[in-house]
Protein backbone atom coordinates (compact mmCIF):
# COMPACT_ATOMS: atom_id res chain seq x y z
CA UNK A 1 0.00 0.00 0.00
CA UNK A 2 1.24 3.48 -0.81
CA UNK A 3 2.06 5.65 2.23
CA UNK A 4 -0.49 8.29 3.28
CA UNK A 5 -0.17 11.57 1.42
CA UNK A 6 2.21 13.81 3.31
CA UNK A 7 4.01 10.90 4.97
CA UNK A 8 7.32 11.61 3.25
CA UNK A 9 9.43 14.21 5.04
CA UNK A 10 12.94 15.64 4.80
CA UNK A 11 14.98 14.43 7.76
CA UNK A 12 16.92 17.71 7.78
CA UNK A 13 13.71 19.72 8.17
CA UNK A 14 11.71 17.99 10.90
CA UNK A 15 8.21 19.45 11.05
CA UNK A 16 7.16 21.32 14.16
CA UNK A 17 3.81 19.52 14.18
CA UNK A 18 2.41 16.30 12.73
CA UNK A 19 -1.26 16.54 11.78
CA UNK A 20 -3.30 13.47 10.89
CA UNK A 21 -6.32 13.92 8.62
CA UNK A 22 -9.29 11.55 8.60
CA UNK A 23 -12.72 11.77 6.98
CA UNK A 24 -15.48 10.65 9.37
CA UNK A 25 -18.19 11.56 6.86
CA UNK A 26 -17.73 12.20 3.15
CA UNK A 27 -14.57 11.52 1.09
CA UNK A 28 -12.15 14.00 -0.42
CA UNK A 29 -10.05 13.75 -3.58
CA UNK A 30 -6.32 13.08 -3.52
CA UNK A 31 -5.79 16.26 -5.52
CA UNK A 32 -7.23 18.29 -2.65
CA UNK A 33 -4.97 16.55 -0.13
CA UNK A 34 -1.92 17.27 -2.26
CA UNK A 35 -2.97 20.89 -2.69
CA UNK A 36 -3.40 21.38 1.07
CA UNK A 37 -0.02 19.76 1.80
CA UNK A 38 1.71 22.01 -0.77
CA UNK A 39 -0.02 25.09 0.59
CA UNK A 40 1.07 24.32 4.15
CA UNK A 41 4.69 23.89 3.05
CA UNK A 42 4.66 27.14 1.08
CA UNK A 43 2.70 29.23 3.59
CA UNK A 44 4.59 28.27 6.75
CA UNK A 45 8.09 27.45 5.46
CA UNK A 46 10.29 26.45 8.42
CA UNK A 47 7.20 26.12 10.64
CA UNK A 48 5.32 23.96 8.15
CA UNK A 49 3.60 20.96 9.73
CA UNK A 50 3.68 17.49 8.27
CA UNK A 51 0.10 16.75 7.21
CA UNK A 52 -0.64 13.03 6.92
CA UNK A 53 -3.83 12.13 5.06
CA UNK A 54 -5.09 8.67 5.99
CA UNK A 55 -5.87 6.56 2.87
CA UNK A 56 -9.39 6.19 4.26
CA UNK A 57 -10.04 9.84 3.24
CA UNK A 58 -10.21 8.68 -0.40
CA UNK A 59 -12.42 5.61 0.01
CA UNK A 60 -15.84 5.59 -1.59
CA UNK A 61 -18.79 3.71 -0.08
CA UNK A 62 -21.88 5.42 -1.41
CA UNK A 63 -22.23 8.71 0.45
CA UNK A 64 -19.37 7.88 2.81
CA UNK A 65 -15.57 7.80 2.85
CA UNK A 66 -15.60 4.07 3.47
CA UNK A 67 -18.13 2.13 5.52
CA UNK A 68 -18.74 2.87 9.20
CA UNK A 69 -16.10 0.38 10.33
CA UNK A 70 -13.44 1.79 8.01
CA UNK A 71 -14.10 5.37 9.08
CA UNK A 72 -14.06 4.44 12.77
CA UNK A 73 -10.87 2.40 12.38
CA UNK A 74 -9.04 5.24 10.62
CA UNK A 75 -10.02 7.74 13.29
CA UNK A 76 -9.00 5.41 16.13
CA UNK A 77 -5.69 4.56 14.42
CA UNK A 78 -4.67 8.19 14.01
CA UNK A 79 -6.11 9.40 17.32
CA UNK A 80 -4.22 6.70 19.24
CA UNK A 81 -0.96 7.21 17.31
CA UNK A 82 1.64 8.82 19.63
CA UNK A 83 3.55 10.13 16.61
CA UNK A 84 0.72 12.50 15.64
CA UNK A 85 0.01 15.74 17.48
CA UNK A 86 -3.40 16.69 16.09
CA UNK A 87 -6.38 15.32 14.22
CA UNK A 88 -7.86 17.53 11.49
CA UNK A 89 -11.16 16.39 10.05
CA UNK A 90 -11.05 16.48 6.24
CA UNK A 91 -14.60 17.67 5.62
CA UNK A 92 -18.19 17.44 6.77
CA UNK A 93 -21.01 15.98 4.72
CA UNK A 94 -22.61 13.26 6.80
CA UNK A 95 -21.48 10.17 8.66
CA UNK A 96 -19.67 11.12 11.87
CA UNK A 97 -22.59 10.21 14.12
CA UNK A 98 -22.73 6.69 12.63
CA UNK A 99 -19.22 5.80 13.81
CA UNK A 100 -18.58 8.19 16.71
CA UNK A 101 -19.70 6.11 19.70
CA UNK A 102 -17.80 3.00 18.60
CA UNK A 103 -14.67 5.00 17.83
CA UNK A 104 -14.67 7.09 21.00
CA UNK A 105 -14.86 3.94 23.13
CA UNK A 106 -11.48 2.80 21.75
CA UNK A 107 -9.39 5.91 22.40
CA UNK A 108 -6.28 5.74 24.59
CA UNK A 109 -4.07 8.17 26.53
CA UNK A 110 -2.33 9.37 23.34
CA UNK A 111 -5.70 10.38 21.93
CA UNK A 112 -6.41 12.45 25.05
CA UNK A 113 -3.29 14.54 24.46
CA UNK A 114 -4.16 15.55 20.89
CA UNK A 115 -5.87 18.59 19.41
CA UNK A 116 -8.99 18.03 17.28
CA UNK A 117 -10.26 20.53 14.71
CA UNK A 118 -13.24 20.57 12.36
CA UNK A 119 -16.84 21.72 12.04
CA UNK A 120 -20.15 20.89 10.39
CA UNK A 121 -20.83 17.12 10.55
CA UNK A 122 -17.58 16.66 12.52
CA UNK A 123 -19.39 18.39 15.39
CA UNK A 124 -20.78 15.00 16.40
CA UNK A 125 -17.23 13.82 17.15
CA UNK A 126 -16.15 17.14 18.65
CA UNK A 127 -19.13 17.02 21.00
CA UNK A 128 -18.37 13.44 21.97
CA UNK A 129 -14.71 14.21 22.62
CA UNK A 130 -15.60 17.19 24.78
CA UNK A 131 -18.18 15.11 26.64
CA UNK A 132 -15.40 12.63 27.47
CA UNK A 133 -13.25 15.39 28.94
CA UNK A 134 -10.85 16.01 26.06
CA UNK A 135 -9.29 19.45 26.54
CA UNK A 136 -8.15 20.47 23.06
CA UNK A 137 -11.24 20.39 20.86
CA UNK A 138 -12.19 23.19 18.46
CA UNK A 139 -14.69 24.20 15.78
CA UNK A 140 -12.84 25.63 12.79
CA UNK A 141 -11.84 25.38 9.12
CA UNK A 142 -11.04 22.06 7.45
CA UNK A 143 -9.00 20.99 4.40
CA UNK A 144 -12.11 20.98 2.18
CA UNK A 145 -12.39 24.75 2.65
CA UNK A 146 -9.47 25.05 0.23
CA UNK A 147 -11.88 24.50 -2.69
CA UNK A 148 -13.94 27.60 -1.82
CA UNK A 149 -13.02 30.90 -3.51
CA UNK A 150 -10.50 32.47 -1.15
CA UNK A 151 -10.26 29.21 0.77
CA UNK A 152 -6.52 29.54 1.32
CA UNK A 153 -7.29 32.09 4.04
CA UNK A 154 -9.46 29.60 5.94
CA UNK A 155 -6.86 26.82 5.70
CA UNK A 156 -4.10 29.22 6.77
CA UNK A 157 -6.21 30.26 9.78
CA UNK A 158 -6.75 26.64 10.82
CA UNK A 159 -3.09 25.74 10.45
CA UNK A 160 -1.91 28.86 12.29
CA UNK A 161 -4.11 27.88 15.21
CA UNK A 162 -2.95 24.26 15.16
CA UNK A 163 0.73 25.23 14.91
CA UNK A 164 0.93 28.10 17.38
CA UNK A 165 -2.57 28.86 18.72
CA UNK A 166 -2.49 32.12 16.75
CA UNK A 167 -4.92 34.51 18.49
CA UNK A 168 -5.94 36.10 15.18
CA UNK A 169 -7.41 32.73 14.12
CA UNK A 170 -9.89 32.73 17.00
CA UNK A 171 -13.39 34.25 17.01
CA UNK A 172 -12.87 37.67 18.58
CA UNK A 173 -15.80 37.58 21.00
CA UNK A 174 -14.39 34.59 22.85
CA UNK A 175 -12.06 36.81 24.85
CA UNK A 176 -15.16 38.08 26.66
CA UNK A 177 -17.21 34.87 26.70
CA UNK A 178 -15.29 32.54 29.02
CA UNK A 179 -16.26 28.94 28.27
CA UNK A 180 -17.57 28.54 24.73
CA UNK A 181 -18.55 25.87 22.22
CA UNK A 182 -19.70 26.01 18.60
CA UNK A 183 -21.91 23.71 16.56
CA UNK A 184 -23.80 23.44 13.32
CA UNK A 185 -27.49 23.78 14.26
CA UNK A 186 -28.70 20.55 12.65
CA UNK A 187 -25.79 18.54 14.04
CA UNK A 188 -26.39 19.92 17.53
CA UNK A 189 -30.05 18.94 17.31
CA UNK A 190 -29.05 15.43 16.23
CA UNK A 191 -26.82 14.76 19.27
CA UNK A 192 -29.21 16.06 21.94
CA UNK A 193 -29.89 13.33 24.48
CA UNK A 194 -27.06 11.09 23.22
CA UNK A 195 -23.65 10.19 24.63
CA UNK A 196 -22.14 12.68 22.17
CA UNK A 197 -23.79 15.64 23.89
CA UNK A 198 -21.48 17.41 26.36
CA UNK A 199 -22.50 19.33 29.46
CA UNK A 200 -22.76 22.95 28.31
CA UNK A 201 -23.67 24.49 31.66
CA UNK A 202 -22.28 28.00 31.87
CA UNK A 203 -20.99 28.00 28.29
CA UNK A 204 -21.68 30.49 25.54
CA UNK A 205 -23.06 28.47 22.62
CA UNK A 206 -22.21 29.64 19.09
CA UNK A 207 -24.31 28.20 16.25
CA UNK A 208 -24.28 28.31 12.44
CA UNK A 209 -25.64 26.38 9.47
CA UNK A 210 -25.77 26.08 5.69
CA UNK A 211 -28.26 25.07 3.03
CA UNK A 212 -31.31 24.69 5.27
CA UNK A 213 -34.76 26.24 4.90
CA UNK A 214 -35.56 28.73 7.65
CA UNK A 215 -38.57 26.70 8.76
CA UNK A 216 -36.35 23.65 9.28
CA UNK A 217 -33.91 25.72 11.32
CA UNK A 218 -36.82 27.14 13.29
CA UNK A 219 -37.97 23.60 14.09
CA UNK A 220 -34.43 22.65 15.13
CA UNK A 221 -34.16 25.70 17.38
CA UNK A 222 -37.39 24.66 19.10
CA UNK A 223 -35.82 21.30 19.88
CA UNK A 224 -32.47 22.78 20.92
CA UNK A 225 -33.80 25.53 23.18
CA UNK A 226 -36.32 23.12 24.76
CA UNK A 227 -33.50 20.84 25.94
CA UNK A 228 -32.91 21.12 29.70
CA UNK A 229 -29.16 20.97 29.11
CA UNK A 230 -29.18 23.81 26.61
CA UNK A 231 -31.20 25.93 29.04
CA UNK A 232 -28.15 25.84 31.32
CA UNK A 233 -25.96 27.76 28.84
CA UNK A 234 -24.93 31.34 29.61
CA UNK A 235 -26.30 32.45 26.28
CA UNK A 236 -26.39 31.80 22.53
CA UNK A 237 -24.66 33.64 19.70
CA UNK A 238 -25.65 33.39 16.06
CA UNK A 239 -23.13 32.83 13.29
CA UNK A 240 -23.98 32.86 9.59
CA UNK A 241 -26.84 30.88 8.07
CA UNK A 242 -25.65 30.66 4.47
CA UNK A 243 -27.16 29.41 1.23
CA UNK A 244 -30.68 29.40 2.71
CA UNK A 245 -33.06 28.04 0.01
CA UNK A 246 -36.12 30.03 -0.99
CA UNK A 247 -39.29 28.44 0.29
CA UNK A 248 -42.52 28.43 -1.76
CA UNK A 249 -43.85 31.04 0.68
CA UNK A 250 -41.83 33.59 2.71
CA UNK A 251 -41.01 32.44 6.23
CA UNK A 252 -41.87 35.87 7.56
CA UNK A 253 -38.87 36.56 9.78
CA UNK A 254 -35.09 36.67 9.47
CA UNK A 255 -32.48 34.49 11.10
CA UNK A 256 -31.74 36.77 14.05
CA UNK A 257 -35.39 37.38 14.86
CA UNK A 258 -35.95 33.63 14.74
CA UNK A 259 -33.24 32.88 17.29
CA UNK A 260 -34.31 35.77 19.53
CA UNK A 261 -37.83 34.34 19.55
CA UNK A 262 -36.71 30.89 20.75
CA UNK A 263 -34.22 32.29 23.25
CA UNK A 264 -36.92 34.48 24.79
CA UNK A 265 -39.34 31.53 25.05
CA UNK A 266 -36.69 29.38 26.72
CA UNK A 267 -35.31 32.05 29.03
CA UNK A 268 -31.89 31.90 27.36
CA UNK A 269 -29.88 35.08 26.80
CA UNK A 270 -29.38 36.05 23.16
CA UNK A 271 -25.85 37.44 22.98
CA UNK A 272 -25.66 38.73 19.40
CA UNK A 273 -23.73 37.68 16.32
CA UNK A 274 -20.45 35.77 15.98
CA UNK A 275 -17.96 35.19 13.18
CA UNK A 276 -18.47 31.52 12.28
CA UNK A 277 -20.11 29.78 9.36
CA UNK A 278 -19.69 27.54 6.32
CA UNK A 279 -17.45 30.03 4.54
CA UNK A 280 -13.86 31.22 4.29
CA UNK A 281 -14.36 33.72 7.13
CA UNK A 282 -15.09 30.92 9.61
CA UNK A 283 -13.08 31.54 12.79
CA UNK A 284 -11.77 28.99 15.28
CA UNK A 285 -13.76 28.37 18.46
CA UNK A 286 -11.84 26.30 21.05
CA UNK A 287 -14.21 24.39 23.31
CA UNK A 288 -14.04 25.35 26.96
CA UNK A 289 -12.30 28.19 28.75
CA UNK A 290 -10.08 30.75 27.11
CA UNK A 291 -9.14 31.31 23.48
CA UNK A 292 -6.72 28.53 22.80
Amino acid sequence: MKPPIGKETNALMAPSLRIGVVAPGTRIDKELAERVARFAADAFLDRAPEIVFHPQCFLNAGHFAGDDEARAAAFVEFANDPALDAIWFARGGYGACRMAEAALAQLNEHACAKTYLGYSDAGALLGGLYAKGFKNVAHGPMPVDMIRPGGEAAVRRALAWLIERAPESVELGLMFDGRSVAFNIMVLQSILGTSLMPDLSGHVLLIEDVGEYLYRLDRALFSITSSPGIRQVRGIKLGRLSDVPENDKPFGTNDEEMLKYWCARAGIAYLGRCDIGHDVENKVVPFGAGTG
